[in-house]
């Protein structure tokens, strides 16, 4: 059943500077969500 299981890259081929950019890109999305929901609640127009 393992055999089954194919991963997308090797664990010694830089998976965990792949994992790191991935987290960064994830904080960045979560940080300009707030962003647009901090410029949303300045404009009451």
């Amino acid at each position: 059943m393992n055999k089954l299981v194919i991963p997308l890259y090797s664990w010694n081929n830089g998976a965990f500077i792949m994992i790191g950019i991935f987290a960064l890109v994830i904080i960045g999305l979560v940080g300009a969500i707030f962003l647009m929901m901090g410029s949303n609640k300045n404009k009451k127009d």
